[in-house]
Formats: C-alpha cells, sequence, structure tokens
C-alpha cells in the first residue's frame, strides 16, 4: 500500500460516491413494490434494505471480478481513466434520478469505464467478447426472463388462491412479499456492491497498490458494502414513485411474484459472474407480474421512458467519461478541472430537485400516479377485473333492465285539502 497516491485516494472516495447513488437509485428495485401495496412502511422498507445490502456485499466477489479483471485490459488503464468513468457514471444516475427514471446503475458504470478507456488506451482495450456475453446479452435477456416469470407466477398465484380472498389471504402474501423484498435486497448487494468493489480494485491494479489479478481486499469489500448501504437508507423516493405506481399497480400477492422471480434472477446471476442490471430485473418482473393479473395493465408511456433510457445508458455514460478522460489526461490542473465540474453539477442537480421534494411523506400520495395512456384504458375496457375486485377511483352504475325502460309517468302528487 506504500504507492497508494492523492489521485488513488481520490478515486477511491469517487468510488465510494458513485455506490452511494447507485444504493439510493436502486432502492426502488427491491423496496417500491412492498411499499407501494402498504407491506411496509418506507422508512422501514428502506432500513431493512439496507441492513441486507450490507450482508450481501460479503457473499460473492465473482460481479467484482467481472470488472476488475475482465472488462478491459489492467495494462495501461491509469487511475485517472477510473476517475473520469466515474464521472460519468454519477451523473447519468443523478440526472436519471432527477426525472424518476430507474435506469441502470450498472450499465452507467460500465459505459463510463468503456468511454474512458476508449479515449485513454483505443478500442483494443476493452474486451469485446466479455461486453457482449456478460453485460449487453444479460441487459436484453435479464427484464425478458423475469417479465415472463413474474407474469406466469401472478397467474399460477391467482389460479390456486381464486377462492381464497380475505384479509388472512392478503396478510399471508405481504408477509411474503416481505421476505422476497429482503431476498432481492440480498442479491442487490451480491451484485450491485461488488461492481464498486471490482472498479475500486481496478483503481488499485492500476496505480500499483495491489498485484494485478487480484481479488478485492477486505476493507474494499467493507467500505463498499457500506457506502451503498448508506445509499439504500436515503431512498431514491423519486424512483421508488415510479417503480411503486408509475408502471403499474399491483397487489401484494403481484409484488410477491415480482419480487421473488426478480431475486431468483439476480442471485442466479450474481453466482455466474453477470454483470448484471438489478433495474433491468426488476422492471421487466414488475411488468409481468402487472399483466398477469386479469385486468391489470402496465403504463406503457412510462416503460417506454424507461427502455429509452436504458438504451442511452451505455453510450450516454460512455460519451461522458471519454470527455472526462480528455480533459484529466492534460494534467492534474484537468483532473482537477474535472473534479470540481462533477461537484458543481452534482449541487446543480440536487437544488433543482429541491423544487418538487419527494420523500417518504408523499412517496405513494395517490394523486401523483401517472394517468392511464390510450393503450393501457384500451386493454382495461375489454379485460374485466377478476371478481371480487374493486379498481380504485373507478365508479361504474349499470342499471337492470327493468330500470333501463322508460319508467311509467309518475302519478300527479295529490294536492294539500283545502283550509276552510
Amino acid at each position: 500500500m506504500e504507492n497508494f497516491s492523492l489521485i488513488l485516494a481520490i478515486v477511491v472516495v469517487t468510488a465510494l460516491a458513485f455506490d452511494f447513488t447507485n444504493g439510493f437509485h436502486d432502492t426502488a428495485n427491491a423496496m417500491a413494490t412492498t411499499i407501494s401495496t402498504g407491506a411496509l412502511k418506507p422508512k422501514v422498507a428502506v432500513a431493512m434494505s439496507a441492513a441486507l445490502n450490507l450482508v450481501g456485499a460479503f457473499l460473492s466477489v465473482e460481479v467484482a471480478n467481472t470488472i476488475s479483471k475482465g472488462l478491459v485490459d489492467e495494462n495501461g488503464i491509469r487511475p485517472e481513466v477510473i476517475f473520469a468513468a466515474l464521472v460519468g457514471a454519477i451523473l447519468w444516475n443523478l440526472v436519471t434520478w432527477l426525472v424518476g427514471l430507474p435506469s441502470s446503475s450498472s450499465h452507467a458504470l460500465m459505459g463510463g469505464l468503456i468511454g474512458a478507456t476508449v479515449a485513454s488506451a483505443g478500442f483494443g482495450a476493452v474486451h469485446g467478447d466479455v461486453l457482449v456475453t456478460k453485460v449487453l446479452l444479460p441487459a436484453v435477456a435479464a427484464p425478458v426472463v423475469s417479465g415472463l416469470a413474474a407474469m406466469f407466477a401472478t397467474r399460477f398465484s391467482y389460479g390456486i388462491g381464486r377462492g381464497a380472498e380475505g384479509e388472512a389471504t392478503r396478510k399471508g402474501y405481504r408477509a411474503g412479499q416481505i421476505a422476497s423484498a429482503g431476498l432481492v435486497s440480498l442479491a442487490h448487494g451480491t451484485n450491485d456492491a461488488q461492481k464498486t468493489m471490482g472498479i475500486i480494485t481496478l483503481a488499485l491494479i492500476a496505480g500499483g497498490a495491489v498485484a494485478p489479478g487480484s481479488n478485492p481486499p477486505t476493507w474494499v469489500i467493507l467500505s463498499a458494502g457500506l457506502a451503498i448501504a448508506l445509499g439504500t437508507y436515503i431512498g431514491g423516493w423519486r424512483i421508488i414513485r415510479t417503480m411503486g405506481k408509475g408502471l403499474t399497480d399491483l397487489e401484494p400477492r403481484q409484488g410477491f411474484a415480482a419480487q421473488t422471480s426478480a431475486a431468483t434472477a439476480i442471485l442466479a446471476s450474481s453466482h455466474l459472474g453477470f454483470s448484471l442490471s438489478t433495474t433491468h430485473v426488476v422492471s421487466g418482473s414488475v411488468m409481468g407480474a402487472g399483466l398477469g393479473r386479469k385486468g391489470g395493465v402496465v403504463r406503457w408511456s412510462t416503460a417506454t421512458r424507461m427502455a429509452v433510457a436504458w438504451v442511452l445508458t451505455l453510450p450516454a455514460a460512455a460519451l461522458v467519461g471519454a470527455g472526462a478522460e480528455s480533459v484529466t489526461d492534460l494534467g492534474d490542473w484537468g483532473t482537477a478541472v474535472v473534479a470540481v465540474f462533477l461537484v458543481g453539477a452534482s449541487a446543480t442537480i440536487w437544488k433543482i430537485s429541491r423544487r418538487q421534494v419527494v420523500d417518504h411523506t408523499n412517496v405513494v400520495a395517490d394523486d401523483t400516479a401517472e394517468p392511464a395512456g390510450v393503450v393501457t384504458t384500451a386493454i382495461a375496457a375489454v379485460t374485466p377485473p377478476p371478481a371480487g375486485t374493486v379498481t380504485e377511483g373507478l365508479t361504474a352504475t349499470i342499471p337492470s333492465p327493468a330500470a333501463a325502460t322508460d319508467p311509467a309517468p309518475a302519478a300527479p302528487a295529490t294536492p294539500p285539502a283545502a283550509t276552510v
């Protein structure tokens, strides 16, 4: 550790700052459905998620190794390159948080790293096979697989519980939803916290502080776990609102199906070393659960905005990372300029967010849900909800056949007797 320079310390601090933004950006992945269905109070939900994120950070290092050993060539990568990559990732996280879009923190980090590496060492320094097999293909497959799994799980749940409606059943599904939300939080720690571990380890290798090919040191694992847990506890309330209310309306059994499907996919990907986006997985499972209930619909306008953000994440973060690397390449003063720009831009985004505050007190306000679009309205019109389900905010009066015909004219009222 004698080679731990000032620039390396700056990179580590910036990486932990990214990990913090990753935490509050992705809180919605684990807890949005639990909060929106009322299974847990908002502050209790984020506290539980934070604790389990920390535990999950210690369970595996496979994803960290994908970042530090597989995506880019370790040789010739300077700490300044990694700093530039983190700038791109942090700014993308903050911009999408400001507008309430659950984009991928993972892909923001990947994009920033790829852009900065290409600007520094050329395209040859990026391992294209790893990028395709462990980043791009899982990004496409994850929401589809988790969405289908959640849709079938939801249909199965309603099928076997058709005659078991009641408060006891709802309480049972709420308990299951809390357990599955905890599993998603644990899985999130095993996947997303490791990405910061990998980027810090790559920086340590680039700075000569650890040997090439090393696993993340214990202090890196601990600090990354604490940073993402703290960010999770702060709560990304804007994105929780979008995931919990803006995408679809979920009942407890739908939330249970969505979170169980998502947790299974995330844990499997962590075991295989896939740098999976938990945002893609959870968003896909939420949409699948929404479509799995008879009469349930997805607000496709919100889903479309999310899809656009997913497509733009890698290239946008890559462009910012490449630009930041071009400036840091000018010397120490260039690195200082990029650092000042990062702090100033982050402060500006925070100030803008204060114009309309979203926190635990109004995250599930009914008047904040996005109105249904044309497609959603059409689907709802031809697909009635299951028997016994009351759709909030929708009141219909169906006249009886007798009342539908013109009633006979009423007899005139008898005038009061005259008073003599």
